[in-house]
């Protein structure tokens, strides 16, 4: 068995010229030799980039944190796909979105039909804060995050791997919960290019390697820097408490 984390775009806030907005493909091949494909987040830009490792309309599922541009507008990307590219005529199941109750609504709102909420391309499921569900090999345990609109961390348990994907918050007590179990942390860092910055919004590079450092892990990815900004100055803040952490880049693949 084998099981892959592949970053498909990591910019923070608007996708940058050298990468889309945050979008994560998580990979797990079982004994039977099935791969199963999850997409952490779709965000603005990645519905072209993912085409490069995989399929999309085939996806088993998609979990989106919340419903941000930069985390799920290619969710409108994906129905146009799903129901007008080559795969239009094939029978195929639909595929499960998870995420915050109402996220439904902003496929429409993207599309700029109001009426239409997906529902030839998704099965949607909320959830929310202590929910667990299940897609194939995956085990989805979701956590309130700390944001300024409804919005979900999650654990993805398979075999004896935990990825604690933030998505975007600020520090808090449940997403430390969650990361206390994980093997490996995907921590957004969107503050790093300031000093002082509004509550409840993001992680700088500070906070994210303290929690990190605190939950005891050593496999951290940093991700969702400002499309804008350097990111090699808040890689250096994570590292002063995690040394081993490494900065996201498109095409990246990571075992788990």
């Amino acid at each position: 068995m084998s099981t892959t984390l592949t970053i498909v775009g990591c910019a923070g806030s608007t996708a940058g010229p050298d990468s889309a907005c945050s979008s994560y493909l998580v990979s797990h091949t079982d004994t039977a030799g099935r791969t199963w494909r999850l997409v952490l987040d779709l965000g603005s830009g990645a519905i072209g980039p993912l085409q490069r490792y995989c399929e999309p309309v085939g996806l088993d599922a998609v979990l989106v944190s919340h419903g941000h541009p930069d985390h799920c507008a290619d969710l409108g990307a994906l129905d146009v796909l799903r129901r007008y590219g080559p795969g239009r005529d094939v029978d195929l199941p639909l595929i499960p979105l998870l995420g915050p109750e109402g996220l439904d609504r902003r496929i429409g709102q993207i599309s700029g039909d109001l009426d239409d909420r997906g529902a030839e391309t998704f099965d949607f499921r909320p959830l929310a804060h202590g929910d667990v569900t299940r897609i194939g090999p995956f085990v989805i345990e979701a956590a309130r995050a700390f944001h300024p609109v409804p919005a979900l961390a999650y654990l993805v348990t398979v075999g004896q791997s935990s990825l604690l994907y933030t998505g975007d918050t600020a520090r808090c007590a449940e997403v430390d919960a969650l990361a206390a179990r994980a093997h490996t942390i995907l921590g957004e860092a969107g503050w790093a290019h300031r000093e002082i910055n509004p509550p409840g919004v993001h992680l700088n590079g500070d906070e994210l390697g303290q929690m990190a450092a605190q939950a005891g892990v050593s496999s951290l990815v940093v991700t969702h820097v400002a499309s804008w900004v350097d990111p090699a100055p808040t890689l250096a803040q994570v590292q002063r408490h995690v040394p081993g952490a490494v900065l996201a880049r498109p095409g990246d693949v990571i075992a788990l």
